[in-house]
């Protein structure tokens, strides 16, 4: 047994597990079954759907599914348009 350092926990063969897959995430809109207004977008939401520069977070940090992810693209735009969010930060 060597001290080695890191690399995650061990495979059956002895040797440390470099290329571990990070957990999926879960979509907080299905797995909650919440409706999604573009109201709700200036509130808690915003500051998790919507950088502090004002760009719309991706899909792959946020972890909602394709379809949820139009449906806050579509409400932010459109809180955007309604003057409820700034186009751009300060």
């Amino acid at each position: 047994m060597t001290m080695s350092g890191g690399g995650g926990p061990r495979r059956p063969s002895g040797k440390p597990n470099k290329f571990r897959k990070p957990r999926r995430k879960v979509c907080k809109f299905c797995a909650d079954k919440i409706t999604i207004d573009y109201k709700q977008m200036t509130g808690r939401y915003r500051t998790m759907f919507v950088s502090e520069r004002g760009k719309i977070v991706p899909r792959r940090t946020t972890g909602t599914c394709a379809r949820h992810q139009h449906m806050v693209t579509e409400t932010i735009k459109r809180a955007r348009h309604m003057a409820l969010i700034p186009f751009v930060a300060e």
